[in-house]
């Protein structure tokens, strides 16, 4: 029975951590449309606060009713530094970022983070660099460049805007690898509340632009920034650190490069913005990319099949036979 049992278990596990990453791609891809609406009418710093605060009530909330506790005292070192890049600096920057350059541009320069995840991981995690990660990762890359071109308006990208994408893909990144070990120590729920404070805490500096920029904001963008705090943040960042907790910190940036392709289909499917063909094929080679990264060599499945299935039964000498 523990030989069956247990890989049961393990699947059920592995089909858990799959829909928890595909929520958080759902959720990070929609927030690109709010982000561009509520932009508008926020500064990044104040955007940022704002969506940051939100995000901190909603898991407050739910921290609270769960009664999780503290962290331990462990998992604090990669709270606190996911909390001030990725939380904090990662969201102003960007935000700054897609007020700088047209969105394919930013697209295109953010989505250099996973590679950086990768070879962060890999030297300061210890992660393994399978052959079918680095070429899906490659496929996916391929992917993101042809949406970002087919995305770019001629001319609007400039020198400020090409390098806060970048820092805002560094932070991102070394949040990611800061995030994994805290998670060996502290659930996800609480990783991603004290990190989410901790982010909103580091952009307090905008508290008066954020008041001002309040009084002034039409309501559709308000309820945007208010969306971007309870579903891209706090929900999306709780289920992404439930899936990291359970694979490598490579892995899970590779899963990311499902976000082009959804802004793709979701702009299809809601602001009517037929895609191209170029930006077809490149959001169709994201998927491609991320198949093929989070997928296990056949030895590896026959392996896991061997030991669902038990040991195999020992040859009976030949007078038993008889």
């Amino acid at each position: 029975m523990m030989n069956a049992s247990s890989p049961r278990s393990a699947r059920r596990a592995d089909l858990l951590a799959a829909g928890a990453a595909t929520v958080t791609v759902v959720l990070w891809a929609s927030a690109f449309v709010s982000i561009r609406s509520a932009g508008a009418a926020y500064a990044p710093g104040a955007l940022a606060l704002g969506r940051l605060l939100s995000g901190a009530v909603a898991l407050g909330l739910l921290w609270a009713v769960r009664r999780e506790g503290l962290p331990p005292r462990t998992a604090w070192r990669g709270i606190a530094i996911s909390g001030v890049l990725w939380f904090g600096f990662y969201m102003v920057a960007l935000n700054w970022a897609e007020q700088q350059v047209d969105a394919g541009t930013a697209a295109l320069v953010v989505n250099i983070g996973p590679i950086l995840i990768a070879l962060l991981s890999a030297r300061l995690l210890g992660d393994a660099m399978p052959p079918r990660l680095l070429t899906g990762m490659a496929v996916s890359f391929a992917g993101a460049v042809a949406v970002g071109l087919s995305m770019s308006g001629g001319g609007g990208a400039s020198v400020l805007g090409v390098v806060l994408c970048v820092l805002a893909a560094a932070a991102y990144s070394f949040g990611v690898v800061a995030q994994k070990p805290a998670l060996a120590a502290a659930s996800a729920l609480q990783v991603t509340t004290f990190g989410c404070l901790v982010g909103a805490v580091a952009c307090l500096p905008f508290a008066g632009q954020l008041v001002h920029d309040a009084a002034g904001a039409p309501l559709p963008a308000t309820l945007n920034m208010l969306y971007l705090g309870v579903f891209p943040t706090a929900l999306a960042f709780t289920t992404w650190a439930y899936a990291l907790a359970r694979t490598t910190a490579s892995r899970m940036g590779a899963t990311t490069y499902a976000v082009p392709a959804l802004v793709v289909l979701m702009s299809w499917l809601f602001l009517h913005e037929v895609p191209g063909p170029l930006t077809l094929g490149g959001g169709l080679l994201c998927l491609a990319g991320v198949a093929v990264s989070r997928s296990r060599p056949r030895a590896a499945s026959l392996r896991r099949g061997a030991a669902a299935e038990g040991p195999a039964p020992r040859p009976r000498p030949e007078r038993e036979r008889a």
